[in-house]
């Protein structure tokens, strides 16, 4: 599963990466969705690379994420581990929304700042593996 995130704001984005990521549902600056590693999936990543971050996220991130930024239409309790552990380990791909939780998560800006200088010349724009889970647990 990946993880992605918008990194950047909304002025002067080209029109086909303003769609993408409407598509994706990132319509806010700090707002993450889960996506499946599918071939559909990756193209338009590939479209909004240098507008967002990703990387693929590990289980203790997921279910620290549903805890603490999954909001559901209803007030639902909300059970983080067997959510995270159905949607990573079934066969079939579940959705948030099989779950009656909103299909993305709004996050609070990075604390300590974006490490920019890490990442040169990107910052922390485009494919970041295994760290998005540190970019993650430092917005939550």
């Amino acid at each position: 599963m990946i993880a992605v995130i918008r990194i950047s704001g909304m002025v002067e984005i080209p029109k086909e990466v303003q769609e993408t990521l409407f598509r994706m549902r990132l319509r806010k600056k700090f707002a993450c969705v889960l996506l499946f590693e599918k071939p559909e999936n990756l193209g338009m990543l590939e479209v909004v690379r240098n507008f967002v971050a990703y990387g693929k996220i590990d289980k203790e991130t997921l279910i620290e994420l549903i805890k603490k930024r999954g909001k559901s239409g209803k007030k639902i309790k909300i059970d983080a581990e067997k959510i995270a552990s159905e949607m990573l380990e079934s066969k079939t791909e579940k959705k948030l929304e099989d779950f009656k939780l909103k299909p993305f998560f709004s996050l609070h800006p990075p604390r300590g700042g974006i490490n920019s200088k890490l990442h040169y010349p990107r910052g922390v724009l485009g494919d970041n593996q295994e760290k998005i889970c540190e970019l993650i647990r430092r917005m939550l």
